[in-house]
């Protein structure tokens, strides 16, 4: 499979309240993340699943959210601002090869990586920064379209996420998605 990055414009689609229909955000993050928590999402598109993961940390806590495309984040700013919830986000442009998380090293509770491993020219590298960013003890979870990623490629990214230091705790069920819940010895 070629490795494209979802088109900036998709974003408007991915980020529409008819997609709640199928998949709710509330209902895949909820067992993972509480207040006061520091989240790392790569990939937020327009923040189908910012949002929410901003109120589920509360002003206590802190949703870093890394992008490669200018428009994506600008995007999701004004969906962030005009939520109320500029106080939780930062929303940060990075370059392909790097999430540039030096500064959060070590202090990441949570990390969601929702379609858009397979979207990586190359998975380890980015597993490799996902764990340095969480804290011992920290999760990782990954879901992948289940139309676009099959069952050999997905389980290619837990044996990339085993060599980055992630061990595997479970398979958790999400609509339309091969999903896997690791964690940081």
């Amino acid at each position: 499979m070629s490795h494209r990055i979802c088109p900036w414009w998709l974003g408007y689609l991915l980020a529409s309240p008819i997609r709640r229909l199928l998949q709710n955000p509330d209902e895949v993050i909820a067992p993972y993340v509480r207040e006061g928590m520091t989240v790392l999402e790569p990939g937020p598109g327009m923040g189908f699943f910012t949002l929410p993961l901003a109120r589920r940390v509360g002003p206590t806590g802190r949703v870093v959210a890394v992008d490669v495309q200018p428009k994506m984040i600008a995007a999701l700013k004004r969906r962030v601002a005009r939520a109320g919830l500029l106080p939780q986000v930062d929303a940060r442009l990075v370059a392909a090869n790097t999430m540039g998380l030096a500064d959060i090293e070590g202090t990441v509770d949570f990390t969601l990586a929702f379609a858009m491993v397979h979207e990586l020219p190359s998975v380890e590298p980015f597993l490799r920064e996902v764990a340095r960013a969480l804290k011992p003890g920290g999760s990782l979870l990954i879901a992948e379209p289940a139309g676009h990623v099959k069952a050999p490629m997905f389980d290619a990214e837990l044996q990339s996420a085993a060599k980055a230091g992630l061990e595997l705790v479970s398979r958790p069920t999400i609509r339309r998605s091969l999903a896997a819940l690791l964690k940081k010895a």
